[in-house]
């Protein structure tokens, strides 16, 4: 075996490299997730968008995404990871131009397509680039590292919203920006290796069957071996697609999507109040992300999990509570921009000023002081009472002033520890366990068959939800999400194994010898692979 790589890479060099991939990745992922939170006003206003030519545009990168999750399984397996990454890093540098330089909607929704397709080709490929490169001790700090530059990403698209609000054409440049962390990955990946077989003198421990070498021929596998016992590939695909469903009908895209909504819904009425609000929850996010890199390594992925739904339970079942007991006002019945940011006209107040689709819409969808590009000129005033439909069920009775205040407060709070379970919990754990539980040889079409539900999934419960509090209102819309967590605490502790500091050879064992998904109450741990150390010289 040779000491060195192909790709001129060095093993003191493998950490810090696959630390810059991973978060490169999660920085551009979440950038162009949430970038439409700023970009969506202007285009209104220079294009004249209806609600439903917005909800068409913010909806693209959501089906792009879906479309690379059904494909990207192959091409990953087929070219490799690497090549998968810096191939996503070349559309999504397509898509950046397209958006750049559309000049009608046809080709902003067709830039938001590929560029969603690109950050989901290079979300899968870069988690399982990163599992697969570096030894147990790293691998959850490394691949969590994704999920950090998510939320970074976010807050990175908030500052150049803010920045680029009152540039004419800034939405141009919003969109560009996101093609510079990409730059920045695909150099790190220029000094990293191509895939696990080059990269093994780097890795700490090589597994061996006794005294036997590593048997060279491997397994093949279908994508029909996902639901067969074979290996328990079903007990592998059942933990996977429960993580990702779960973490999705627990309404956690809805939570940040709707969060500026939700906080003016409970009384955070000022220009600037519900836009603060929603920032704080990035930032709250970012620091819960930071706490699960130190925790995922200690504590473990099922302990992680277990206390994230738990926390993602009390808390969004403590919003459904809230708006029980206050009697709300809703946004505009038009909310066109379900985006990832939770912001959605920055930087003014929580709704956007929305072109009419109804014959008689109420005055105040036009009105937004502050807000950046309406004309001085416009001599409608804001009345006291908003003639809004209601988003929730009010009480009887109203709560006094001081009441009111501090159920305004506790929704807050109780939005920051929904974010900060699920920063924990299921953001950074889910995308772990996915790109550990798999067999190398289908590891890439397993990611993605999972990764596809994710979004569908996702894009069910975007859509879904202004339907859903329309039925049965805002209280029992999050009071239905907080039994939803219930049932996915249950999942979790009934289906998900521990994985915290065994090799993926180890992983694979460990389900091989599990017959059955489903065992109740803590894992055993399996019998260990006998490893040997192997030491690589420097000259060699």
């Amino acid at each position: 075996m040779e000491g060195k790589f192909r790709d001129g890479c060095r093993p003191q060099l493998l950490l810090p490299l696959c630390a810059s991939v991973s978060l490169l990745g999660g920085l551009t992922f979440g950038y162009e997730l949430a970038v439409i939170s700023g970009a969506l006003l202007p285009l209104q206003l220079d294009f004249g968008l209806s609600c439903l030519e917005q909800e068409l545009l913010v909806g693209s990168l959501l089906l792009g995404a879906l479309l690379a999750s059904l494909v990207g399984g192959v091409l990953i397996d087929r070219y490799g990871r690497k090549q998968a990454i810096l191939g996503s890093n070349g559309v999504l540098l397509a898509g950046s131009v397209s958006l750049g330089l559309a000049g009608s909607l046809a080709w902003l929704v067709l830039g938001r397509l590929v560029a969603g397709f690109a950050i989901s080709l290079s979300s899968m490929a870069c988690c399982i680039y990163v599992a697969e490169l570096v030894g147990p001790r790293q691998r959850g700090v490394l691949v969590s590292l994704y999920e950090a530059g998510i939320t970074l990403g976010i807050l990175l698209s908030y500052a150049l919203n803010y920045a680029l609000a009152g540039v004419p054409g800034g939405w141009r440049h919003m969109f560009g920006w996101a093609v510079a962390p990409a730059l920045l990955q695909s150099l790190s990946l220029s000094c990293l290796p191509a895939g696990t077989t080059e990269a093994a003198p780097c890795r700490d421990l090589i597994p061996l069957q006794g005294s036997e070498a590593p048997k060279l021929a491997r397994p093949s596998y279908s994508l029909l071996d996902l639901f067969r016992a074979r290996d328990n590939m079903r007990g592998r695909t059942v933990v996977g697609l429960g993580l990702v469903i779960f973490q999705q009908l627990t309404g956690q895209p809805n939570v940040l999507c709707y969060a500026s909504t939700v906080f003016h819904s409970v009384g955070f009425r000022g220009a600037s109040s519900a836009v603060l609000a929603s920032v704080g929850l990035g930032a709250v996010k970012v620091v819960a992300t930071l706490m699960a890199l130190g925790l995922v390594d200690r504590a473990g992925r099922r302990a992680l999990l277990l206390a994230g739904c738990a926390l993602m339970a009390l808390s969004v079942s403590g919003i459904g509570l809230v708006s029980l007991a206050v009697p709300m006002d809703s946004g505009p019945g038009c909310l066109a921009v379900p985006n990832a940011s939770g912001l959605s006209g920055l930087p003014g107040d929580s709704s956007l000023p929305r072109r009419p689709v109804t014959p008689h819409p109420p005055p105040t969808t036009r009105q937004k002081p502050g807000e950046p590009g309406l004309p001085a000129s416009k001599k409608i005033k804001t009345p006291t009472a908003p003639p809004w439909p209601v988003l929730g069920t009010a009480t009887p009775t109203s709560p006094s002033a001081p009441e009111r205040a501090a159920l305004h407060w506790a929704a807050l709070v109780c939005m920051m520890v929904f974010v900060s379970a699920f920063s924990f919990g299921f953001g950074p754990v889910t995308w772990l366990v996915l790109s550990e539980i798999y067999p190398v040889e289908i590891r890439g079409r397993a990611f993605a068959f999972c990764n596809s539900f994710n979004w569908a999934t996702n894009l069910l419960v975007s859509l879904s939800f202004l339907d859903l509090i329309g039925a049965i209102g805002l209280s029992w819309t999050f009071l239905l999400y907080g039994l939803t967590a219930v049932l996915g605490l249950g999942f979790i502790y009934a289906f998900v194994p521990e994985t915290k500091g065994q090799s993926l050879a180890e992983i694979d064992q460990q389900f091989q010898k599990r017959r059955f998904a489903l065992s109740f109450g803590p894992r055993r741990r399996s019998a260990r692979i006998p490893y040997t150390r192997i030491e690589v010289s420097a000259a060699s």
